[in-house]
């Protein structure tokens, strides 16, 4: 079950996505599938394709997929694969998803992840979020630990802006930054996120 704000959280990459305009969907750091559930059954979707390294989440999202209709199911396909490789089969996607992910990655992992999705596979948009860490006093975590121990670092929205920026300008795309889940006038959201916009389409691949 999911929390109220990983719902709301879900929900903006939902509407991100379809804003995109995006048929092919790539949800990178999928785990048990809580977002590809939610774009299956969309009719503007025509295949997603979920990568995660952990092999028991990833059989969680295959008995979840097992609940949809058969229509939904045949647009997806799942692979047990490292976030931080290229996958050439992979190139093209008109969208990439990394929902709450890199916050659990060391930093050489960050740069390979964005060697490997904005260098390599290059999608036409990215979709990425992760915890704004001025929020958490709204959700009474002290200043002495991480919102979750899974966590290698959680950044301000000036530092996540500052790393978005210069991903977009190393790649060659445009990035915007917002606010998600919930409003604090002064803190923000509990989540941020960045949508990168402007690679080439190209032609999606079939995972292996």
């Amino acid at each position: 079950m999911t929390t109220a704000l990983h719902e709301e959280r879900l929900a903006a990459v939902c509407a991100a996505v379809a804003q995109t305009g995006a048929r092919t969907v790539l949800d990178l750091g999928c785990g048990a599938g809580d977002l590809i559930v939610r774009l299956a059954e969309r009719p503007g979707i025509a295949r997603i394709t979920g990568i995660e390294i952990d092999a028991d989440r990833l059989r969680a999202a295959g008995a979840r997929l097992g609940a949809l209709p058969e229509a939904a199911r045949a647009k997806v396909q799942l692979a047990c694969a490292s976030l931080t490789q290229a996958h050439p089969v992979l190139a093209g996607y008109d969208c990439a998803c990394l929902v709450e992910v890199i916050e659990h990655l060391p930093p050489a992992d960050i740069n390979r992840l964005e060697r490997a999705v904005f260098a390599a596979m290059r999608p036409a948009h990215v979709i990425v979020t992760t915890p704004n860490a001025e929020y958490n006093p709204v959700l009474g975590v002290p200043a002495s630990r991480m919102r979750h121990p899974g966590h290698v670092f959680e950044w301000d929205r000036a530092r996540f802006a500052r790393w978005a920026g210069g991903v977009a300008a190393r790649a060659g795309y445009g990035v915007a930054c917002r606010d998600i889940c919930g409003a604090h006038p002064a803190l923000g959201g509990a989540s941020q996120m960045a949508v990168f916009h402007g690679a080439p389409r190209g032609t999606a691949g079939v995972a292996a």
